[in-house]
């Protein structure tokens, strides 16, 4: 059989965190689907209040025991692997698993605040505002020396990279052309270590109706080609219907970037795949 990118997806949530599906239907739709190469990767539990009810338990026992019961169910059909979307302000360690994303989704400030990236419009000017002055630049700043602290742990994935751009269709709160803005991505990016971490095409803004092109900008994936270092197109899918979502934008951004081939990330690890 010969695979193409949409054989994989392993940036998945389920209800068991902020999914809006069950496990089983999740993991269904994806075999309907063609996907081969089905990952879990329910978010790390953290402390924050504004997290209960939206992540895993610290225990993470029952979530184990499920993923590996869909497994079986799927054995010499599709390959489940058991994966875990890492927080950066989570409170447990990503041991035990087939393979772990890092991602930045809040950045603590030195009021002691943790704001978060990609919530709403009232969270990015509450930092702003409150944590840095008025100035939106330093906002995108902080969120990339998150992503830093995140990317020297060496993740099987780096997680939306640019996730602050969320919310800035149209450079709504600041300019991602700004000299400052791009040194900070940057600066994130050569943290990454392009021998150990896979660099995701996450489509997942564009599902959630936020965004008309994947993560990452155009320029940082053309800085990962010139480190060496390889993509994995995921979705971020929280629900059945979004599983493969935008593959096709991401495969033409991939292409534009200068890659003609992307990485499957099975139980035997990664494999290359044509574009």
């Amino acid at each position: 059989m010969t695979l193409t990118p949409k054989a994989c997806s392993v940036h998945t949530h389920a209800d068991l965190c902020d999914g809006r599906d069950s496990l089983e239907a999740m993991a269904a739709a994806a075999f309907d689907a063609g996907v081969r190469y089905y990952g879990v990767s329910c978010h790390s539990h953290t402390p924050l209040a504004t997290d209960e009810g939206f992540t895993l338990p610290a225990n993470m026992m029952e979530y184990r025991r499920q993923v590996l019961a869909v497994r079986e169910q799927y054995r010499g059909r599709m390959e489940v692997l058991l994966g875990l979307e890492w927080d950066s302000q989570s409170d447990v360690l990503p041991k035990g698993f087939d393979y772990w994303i890092g991602s930045a989704h809040y950045q603590r400030r030195e009021n002691g605040v943790c704001y978060a990236a990609d919530w709403d419009e009232a969270s990015f000017l509450a930092c702003r505002d409150d944590a840095c002055g008025g100035d939106a630049l330093a906002v995108a700043e902080g969120y990339f020396q998150e992503v830093i602290r995140v990317a020297v742990r060496k993740p099987t994935i780096l997680g939306h990279l640019d996730l602050i751009t969320k919310l800035n269709r149209g450079n709504r709160f600041f300019d991602e052309s700004a000299p400052r803005y791009q040194k900070a991505a940057l600066e994130a990016l050569h943290a990454v270590d392009p021998c150990a971490t896979l660099l995701e095409i996450n489509t997942g803004g564009m599902a959630r109706g936020y965004r008309d092109a994947p993560y990452p900008a155009l320029f940082l994936l053309r800085e990962w080609r010139s480190m060496g270092g390889q993509i994995i197109l995921t979705s971020d899918s929280h629900s059945t219907d979004t599983l493969l979502y935008g593959y096709d934008d991401a495969e033409a951004l991939a292409a534009a970037a200068g890659f003609d081939r992307t990485v499957l990330l099975t139980g035997r690890g990664p494999v290359e795949c044509r574009i």
